[in-house]
């Protein structure tokens, strides 16, 4: 399962979420995945250093995967387009990158965006609710 920053940022600011509890489940049980531009969102928003030296520390203890190369920009771009035809709009081209991964690699995706709601109804994305 990939997390996303949404979920990442209410775990490490302690907000009381439906997605945090399933986070934790899933770091307890080592199945948990971390993207490396969801690490930079979550680390770009740390306010301390200290903040952001934990933030890295907890989320580069479990797998690092790159979500971006030429052909699944290519693809992300085309889902957007697709969604985008349909009078759908997705706010970040981070998302649709996100998005598309977990629906080319069959990896479930935690989240707490609704930009993802759309990808899921019309492109397939399998979330955990």
């Amino acid at each position: 399962m990939l997390a996303d920053s949404s979920v990442w940022i209410d775990l490490f600011r302690e907000r009381k979420t439906p997605e945090v509890p399933l986070l934790a489940a899933a770091m307890d049980k080592r199945e948990v995945l971390v993207g490396d531009l969801v690490l930079c969102e979550v680390l770009r928003g740390c306010q301390t250093q200290k903040e952001f030296d934990r933030c890295r520390d907890v989320m580069l203890g479990y797998s690092l995967v790159y979500l971006c190369d030429t052909d699944l920009a290519i693809r992300a771009a085309a889902n957007y387009r697709s969604l985008r035809s349909q009078g759908i709009t997705v706010n970040s081209t981070i998302d649709a990158l996100i998005a598309t991964w977990c629906i080319e690699h069959d990896t479930w995706l935690l989240h707490s965006d609704r930009d993802f709601d759309r990808f899921e109804e019309h492109l397939g994305l399998k979330c955990v609710h």
